[in-house]
């Protein structure tokens, strides 16, 4: 039996840094170069993005450049699923801002057919090169880092209500459907969070796995963060559940600090603020350390950055969307509508 023929789907914008080597990874697999294509979607960069992916695509009729006029991630990652080359049976999606191993596919592919799941990957590796960077990473490795990446670690796995980057099997999008293309962020966990009200199966699996890299400067970290809030209030919105406590934090605490500030700003706020302090101080101890004693303070001082972003952009999802809902029903991809003309080629 030959190996399944994989599409791999990177959605992109003004990536003019990173898009070549990206693309370089994802068709450097060791997977059979004919069974193997990389379709990018890219959100009208105002970069070279274009330009070099158009360079990539002369190179190696392998790349195939869309284009996605609605900018939404999301909603890219939906222009390459609907022109995967026909008799594509898996879908495999690259973000960019993050490296991947040559055997990711191969690993993807296998957690698929061991597990039976519909969708599988790995937990997030947050990594960093420069020395902000790094912290970050630190930051976002830890439990009490809820305004990125949560609880994951390379470790954990099992059941899960989405994961990113994630591999598919591509009959999932006829029987579930698409990504929904007016998520600006957690597209991930809302289409898992169909795939198992559908009864299928989404897994992370500890063999799957990418190096991340975050925003490397604070502003970027903020306004992430920020993003993932609104997003996953939208999810919880729109599906009426979340499948934990843990998104829902950063806006608790918010709101406790506010209402201490209003009731006794004297007496207790100081104590919750102290306590705020050395939970998190402990933290940055913990996870900081191996960065270098410096890199302890600068820990410190970035989880109010991302508890702060996370819960205003959280509050700021809830109030947007219980007043005007966005979502729609899911566009199922039809077999008919699988590209006909693009073909995975040497």
């Amino acid at each position: 039996m030959p190996a399944p023929l994989v599409t791999i789907a990177i959605a992109c914008r003004n990536e003019e840094g990173r898009i070549r080597d990206l693309v370089r990874a994802a068709l450097e697999q060791d997977w059979p170069r004919e069974r193997l294509e990389v379709v990018v979607a890219d959100g009208m960069s105002m970069d070279s993005t274009r330009e070099i992916l158009g360079e990539m695509a002369i190179a190696d009729a392998r790349v195939r450049l869309l284009d996605n006029p609605h900018g939404t991630r999301a909603a890219g990652l939906n222009e390459c699923i609907r022109h995967a080359a026909k008799g594509s049976e898996l879908v495999i999606r690259f973000d960019a801002g993050a490296e991947y191993p040559a055997d990711f596919v191969r690993r993807c592919a296998e957690a698929l057919d061991r597990s039976g799941a519909d969708n599988v990957a790995g937990a997030a590796r947050p990594r960093g090169k420069t020395f902000l960077q790094r912290c970050v990473a630190a930051a976002l490795r830890s439990p009490l880092g809820i305004g990125g990446w949560g609880k994951a670690t390379p470790a954990d796995r099992g059941w899960v209500d989405g994961v990113r980057p994630g591999a598919f099997r591509r009959a999932v999008f006829e029987r579930i459907g698409l990504f929904d293309p007016r998520a600006a962020a957690d597209e991930d966990v809302e289409l898992g969070r169909r795939i198992a009200a559908a009864g299928g199966r989404v897994e992370q699996s500890e063999d799957v796995g990418a190096d991340y890299y975050p925003a490397p400067s604070l502003q970027g970290l903020a306004r992430k963060s920020f993003g993932y809030g609104l997003g996953r209030a939208r999810t919880m919105l729109k599906h009426g559940r979340f499948s934990s406590w843990g998104p829902t934090l950063p806006l608790l605490w918010l709101v406790g600090e506010v209402a201490l500030i209003a009731a006794s700003p004297r007496r207790a706020l100081p104590w919750s603020l102290a306590a705020y302090a050395l939970a998190t101080g402990a933290e940055a101890v913990r996870v900081g350390r191996s960065e270098g004693a410096l890199a302890v303070p600068v820990v410190w001082a970035l989880f109010p950055v991302l508890h702060v972003a996370h819960g205003v952009g959280f509050a700021s999802g809830l109030a947007k969307y219980v007043v005007k809902p966005d979502w729609e029903t899911a566009e199922r991809l039809e077999p008919e509508a699988v590209s006909s003309t693009a073909t995975a080629s040497t």
